[in-house]
């Protein structure tokens, strides 16, 4: 049973994939069927024959930039340069290393995410397979509940911004904003918000680092680096405080 549960959310998380790479390709390039896989190798007799090659090779050009999508259209990019930031403040250079950072970051994202994709896959996917709507009615539906999540995470001005250098005329309505504009507003808008929160947890550790420093220098103990008196204390005050419990319920409740 716990296979079966860990087989349907894998297969909910690809099939909002396929939405988010519909959603940053275009619905043209998915306008044809997919077509059907051979592992024959043989001269084109035909024009639709080549048309069918390179229909595969577009389709394994998506799927290879999967991941970048799921970076650019959720919740990863704030999580990820938060936990980056946190540990250049507490100055443990290498430790967690960058796998377990990317890798607890995936995680959090699909925590975030799960409300989303529980909507994409009752309002759209199951639909499509079970042929209850047609497959454009079913992108439309997809994106909807993505959009509403990035539209929430997204300043004006950054939205403004793009909307001015797209040269397009001014949306009336959020329906109206195109997804070459959400999306890099949604980015930029994700980073600066980052940023914020990164300069929030440099301080207490700044602070530590401006004490220890004082009193090295008071002492007359200018060889010995700060930091490595520094360091004990920092990972003490942030072991004290419940660091991480604070931090990951911070960066939930900062996407709601």
């Amino acid at each position: 049973m716990k296979t079966l549960l860990r087989l349907g959310r894998f297969s909910r998380w690809m099939s909002a994939l396929v939405f988010l790479s519909v959603a940053f390709f275009g619905e043209d390039a998915f306008a044809q069927a997919l077509p059907k896989i051979s592992l024959q190798v043989e001269d084109a007799q035909e024009g639709g024959d080549a048309a069918v090659s390179l229909q595969i090779i577009f389709l394994l050009t998506i799927l290879s930039l999967a991941p970048s999508i799921l970076i650019m259209m959720t919740s990863f990019t704030r999580i990820v340069v938060v936990l980056s930031f946190l540990r250049t403040a507490i100055g443990t250079q290498q430790m967690p290393p960058n796998q377990l950072l990317i890798g607890l970051s995936l995680f959090i994202t699909f925590f975030v995410m799960s409300p989303v994709w529980d909507r994409v896959n009752d309002e759209a996917i199951q639909p499509l397979v079970a042929d209850e709507i047609p497959y454009k009615v079913a992108l439309d539906r997809g994106m909807e509940p993505i959009r509403e999540f990035m539209l929430k995470q997204t300043r004006q001005k950054d939205m403004a911004l793009f909307v001015r250098m797209a040269r397009i005329p001014q949306p009336r309505n959020r329906s109206e904003i195109p997804n070459s504009v959400l999306i890099p507003s949604f980015i930029i808008s994700e980073l600066r918000t980052a940023f914020q929160i990164g300069f929030i947890l440099f301080i207490p550790f700044l602070v530590i680092d401006l004490v220890v420093s004082s009193i090295l220098l008071s002492m007359g103990m200018m060889m010995l680096p700060p930091i490595m008196v520094s360091l004990p204390f920092k990972i003490l005050l942030f072991v004290l405080v419940d660091g991480w419990n604070l931090l990951m319920q911070s960066l939930v409740k900062s996407f709601n």
